[in-house]
């Protein structure tokens, strides 16, 4: 599994980073949200989903992430150089918890795009596979990768997955928060 971390320093691409983040705890959410923006890139990054191209990554865009504890995904929301959502991309996680005070998760492979348009796109199915062949995850952790990724595929299809539309909201939240560069 790998372990992504609420700050992402440890990615090369960004060489200049502002990073924000705070504890929200309400009828709606707890854990921990955070705001990276993106000062200064070595080059976009571009994916092809579905059958568009989309940027996700560029000097100006920012990315919020959505901790929420005791559950098994954390959504990612991108954002870009006007503020306007690119997508929300949803990580089906083991684990969520904090090391140094920075928030992380523990990656089960399956994702979860969703495109404005309402476009669902499953993605990364072959490599939970293989996790579970080569014996990186076991039988249970897959069972619940899956098991997530229906779930929040049928919320998501009745417009209930709270995550997607608390997004602007938790922006303004943590934006408020200190910043901290990074380079």
């Amino acid at each position: 599994m790998k372990r992504k971390y609420g700050d992402r320093s440890n990615w090369p691409r960004v060489l200049k980073r502002d990073y924000q983040q705070t504890f929200q705890e309400d009828e709606n959410f707890r854990g921990y949200i955070t705001l990276l923006s993106f000062k200064k890139i070595t080059e976009p990054l571009q994916v092809k989903n579905g059958e568009k191209e989309v940027c996700l990554l560029n000097s100006g865009y920012s990315w919020l992430q959505q901790f929420p504890l005791g559950k098994n995904h954390c959504v990612t929301t991108m954002f870009n150089e006007i503020g306007e959502i690119v997508q929300w991309y949803i990580d089906i996680c083991y684990d969520i918890g904090t090391e140094k005070c920075i928030p992380w998760m523990d990656d089960l492979y399956l994702d979860i795009v969703v495109m404005p348009s309402g476009e669902v796109i499953l993605m990364d199915e072959d490599e939970l596979d293989e996790a579970l062949a080569t014996g990186v995850i076991n039988k249970w952790m897959y069972e619940l990768a899956w098991k997530e990724a229906r779930e929040i595929m049928n919320l998501i299809q009745q417009r209930k997955f709270e995550l997607i539309n608390q997004s602007k909201a938790h922006k303004e939240i943590v934006s408020k928060q200190d910043l901290f560069r990074i380079e």
